[in-house]
């Protein structure tokens, strides 16, 4: 599983402007978002399909389709407390 690429973020880039307004979040590059001074969120990319990386606590989400994107928004909100 590698880190994804900018052809890969393309895929998701209705998902990326979401995560860009969610209050408290920096993203420091193209799809790697930052809380505080700390990781929160990252894509990777593999032959089974696009996976988040979210921090506090640590999970991986499949987010290749539209279900997955809504169960990463909402445990980005979670986390953010919005």
């Amino acid at each position: 599983m590698r880190h994804a690429r900018d052809q890969d973020l393309d895929r998701l880039e209705d998902l990326l402007a979401q995560l860009r307004a969610l209050p408290g979040l920096v993203e420091k590059k193209r799809g790697v978002f930052y809380r505080k001074s700390r990781g929160f969120l990252h894509f990777h990319e593999d032959p089974k399909g696009m996976f988040a990386d979210i921090s506090d606590p640590d999970e991986r989400i499949d987010v290749t389709e539209p279900a997955g994107q809504a169960a990463l928004m909402a445990a980005a909100r979670r986390r953010l407390g919005v």
